[in-house]
């Protein structure tokens, strides 16, 4: 279902947008990901609407058919892309799993603004973003996803999340859907 409004109190949650991940190959060019999630996060930041910048720093300690990471990460690996313009009033999650709300303070923190919806960006659709869907959608928030703001590794993955189970999870919309709906309020 097409975004159809935004809440009083929505925020911005853009997952892992960090040199790490960032840099690595996607179905849809970084740059451009990244580009449309700044582009939010500067409209979210004009209307005094909370702004979230997440992060990842390792991952949940069980084992996996997939195994660990099988490369190094360099020290900047988890810090965000310049481009999006952090601000002191955005707020930083630094999380160990793949969802934003499972061991962090973002429930919290969006409860005492007042927030009743997010809007997601980032990589990977089929991780990230749609772990931290998941977990909004059963603490009752109104979800947003913007989907020519994310991008995943992996092209199945990323369309299979986009078409079959965000519709299950919230409203999709793009970029300037979203920016419209901003102009609004």
């Amino acid at each position: 279902m097409p975004l159809a409004k935004l809440d009083p109190v929505t925020a911005l949650v853009v997952i892992d947008l960090q040199k790490g991940i960032v840099g690595m190959p996607t179905v849809h060019p970084g740059a451009e990901i990244v580009g449309r999630a700044a582009q939010l996060a500067r409209a979210f930041r004009e209307r005094k609407l909370p702004v979230v910048l997440v992060n990842v720093t390792g991952g949940a300690p069980g084992r996996t058919d997939a195994g660990p990471p099988k490369f190094a990460r360099p020290a900047d690996w988890a810090e965000l892309v310049p481009e999006l313009e952090q601000q002191p009033s955005d707020h930083l999650v630094t999380k160990q799993r793949w969802g934003a709300f499972l061991g962090t303070d973002l429930d919290p923190y969006l409860r005492q603004r007042g927030a009743t919806q997010i809007v997601l960006a980032g990589i990977a659709t089929s991780i990230g973003v749609e772990s931290t869907a998941r977990s909004a959608y059963d603490l009752g928030y109104n979800v947003a996803l913007v989907v020519d703001a994310m991008t995943d590794r992996d092209a199945d993955a990323h369309r299979n999340s986009v078409a079959k189970i965000f519709p299950r999870l919230g409203e999709t919309a793009k970029t300037d859907d979203v920016l419209k709906l901003l102009r609004q309020t």
